[in-house]
């Protein structure tokens, strides 16, 4: 049985060798299984091409995609998807916090006939921030998505050769797999694994990086869109409150001074509410421009140990 290991790399020269064959001595335990790494250079500049090109000289196994540029963890996981030939695909981080040692038990669930199978962590190893910006993720997009609260979406996961054909098509130019998954099946099983501190560097994703990546769950709901409007419905009806009351007391008490105070937090108010909601229509606007404009998951500019179909 062939499994499939897509793991994005990002400035990884350190890990990325010690990961893979790491994962190919588990390998090495167990018979009946055969290994495919689909290593994608996520536009690192240092040398973690020329790694991916020494594993690929070194393991016949090994495949390597080097991106014109750095296009993120998941278009990059998009590419690996897309060239690899596994009866079962699994995702994985590049820096030894989803270890080797656990692949195994992933391996295992998903035997039992799941589509997708997570790796959840009982002990995270990250840092404060990213826990808190981990938990806010999965709290938001059980909302937007829909998604129960039984699925614990990570970066360690294992899916099906038919759940992998069907992610492929999308060709959205800012994929969220948690999102396509999802939208794909609802055979979804878990399995807890140790969590490993990261051996070296640290996270590619930034403040900026993690925001953009939470935007990237309004690709696949429709739920911002309805929250604007109840803004803007709530807005509105509190004005005509407001404006009926004003009406009210002037009816009531003529000599009462109109001040301009309560006239200028009520258009602050609107206004600022009118504001938000635009932004909101405008998000969704400038994304499907760039859909229509046919803006690229990906680029590739260099590929090792690929056959000529590929």
């Amino acid at each position: 049985m062939l499994i499939s290991f897509v793991i994005p790399c990002y400035y990884s020269e350190n890990t990325i060798r010690r990961e893979v064959e790491a994962i190919i001595e588990q390998f090495g335990q167990r018979e009946g299984y055969e290994y495919e790494f689909v290593l994608v250079n996520d536009g690192s500049t240092d040398g973690t091409f020329d790694e991916i090109r020494y594993l690929c000289n070194k393991y016949p196994g090994v495949k390597g995609i080097n991106l014109m540029r750095g296009f993120g963890q998941h278009n990059a996981q998009m590419a690996g998807l897309t060239y690899a030939t596994g009866k079962y695909i699994m995702g994985m981080d590049d820096d030894m916090q989803t270890h080797p040692s656990q692949v195994f038990r992933l391996i295992d669930k998903i035997q039992e006939g799941y589509d997708v199978v997570y790796g959840t962590y009982p002990k995270s190893k990250n840092g404060f921030f990213k826990r808190l910006s981990s938990r806010f993720n999965r709290f938001t997009s059980r909302i937007l998505l829909d998604m129960p609260k039984e699925i614990v979406a990570t970066n360690f996961w294992i899916i099906t050769d038919r759940v992998r054909d069907e992610v492929i098509k999308y060709s959205s130019f800012n994929p969220v797999l948690d999102a396509i998954f999802y939208q794909v099946t609802h055979n979804f099983g878990s399995v807890e694994v140790e969590h490993h501190k990261r051996e070296s560097g640290k996270s590619g994703y930034t403040f900026r990086k993690l925001v953009r990546l939470w935007l990237s769950y309004w690709n696949y709901s429709v739920m911002p869109l309805r929250v604007s409007f109840l803004i803007g419905a709530a807005s509105a009806t509190f004005g005509l409150i407001v404006t009926i009351w004003l009406i009210y007391k002037k009816i009531t008490d003529p000599v009462l001074p109109m001040g301009w105070a309560s006239t200028l937090c009520l258009m602050t108010l609107l206004f600022g509410a009118v504001l938000m909601v635009l932004g909101v229509v405008g998000e969704y606007l400038g994304k499907a421009i760039l859909i229509l404009n046919r803006t690229p998951q990906y680029t590739i500019r260099e590929m090792i140990n690929f056959d000529e179909k590929d």
